[in-house]
């Protein structure tokens, strides 16, 4: 038997179960869409030499990473798997506070929970960051209090920070939605399943006792 025989075996008793399919995952889609408006955002408003720019970068950069390396990992270790996704969740917390921070300092006010805006978003589902620009631009132009004819560019620009700094933060508050989710499945799989270890103990004593019946 071949390894790669060894291991399609091992796949089919459970020890190593499928493992490695992030990219199908709700969560790691939607934080991946987070890290390309989040790149999109901090290039556009915030100065590039700063620390707050690469910090926000790598806080979304972060939480598709961790959600990618955790599915990976799952196939030997879901106690890996929960903590990865854990700190998953943890970076895009950070990021949310720094997109709090950006509209605070500047006197910029956060949606409110039940604003229409954060619903219209979520219902358009996005997938890229044009998706999303576009959709900030649409907003823009519903508004007629912040009409462009009425505003000069810089009054334009700092309106649509605001617009754009709320979007990305109801997209990460889905993300974290959608792990906090992840994570509850993760723990009560791995407390009624075990790990690998748990995994490894089953397939030997079952290997065992079929060697046993087949010696009667």
């Amino acid at each position: 038997m071949t390894r790669s025989d060894r291991e399609e075996e091992a796949e089919k008793d459970g020890l190593i179960p499928r493992h490695g399919g992030y990219r199908k995952l709700k969560s790691f889609q939607v934080a991946q869409l987070v890290y390309d408006v989040t790149v999109r955002f901090c290039d556009r408003y915030i100065d590039r030499r700063s620390r707050t720019h690469d910090q926000m970068v790598q806080a979304a950069r972060s939480g598709v990473q961790n959600i990618a390396e955790g599915s990976v990992a799952s196939g030997t270790s879901k106690k890996m798997e929960l903590k990865l996704t854990n700190i998953a969740k943890a970076s895009l917390e950070e990021l949310r506070l720094d997109y709090e921070d950006f509209l605070r300092q500047r006197g910029l006010a956060v949606w409110a929970r039940d604003d229409p805006r954060r619903t219209a978003l979520v219902a358009r589902r996005c997938g890229t960051a044009d998706e999303v620009a576009a959709w900030v631009k649409e907003v823009h132009r519903q508004d007629g209090r912040n009409g462009p004819s009425m505003m000069s560019n810089l009054s334009i620009s700092f309106i649509y920070a605001g617009l754009s700094a709320n979007a990305a933060l109801v997209l990460v508050g889905v993300a974290v939605a959608l792990l906090n989710r992840q994570v509850k499945a993760q723990a009560a799989a791995f407390e009624q399943k075990g790990g690998f270890t748990e995994r490894l103990y089953r397939t030997r004593r079952d290997a065992r006792k079929r060697r046993e019946t087949l010696d009667r």
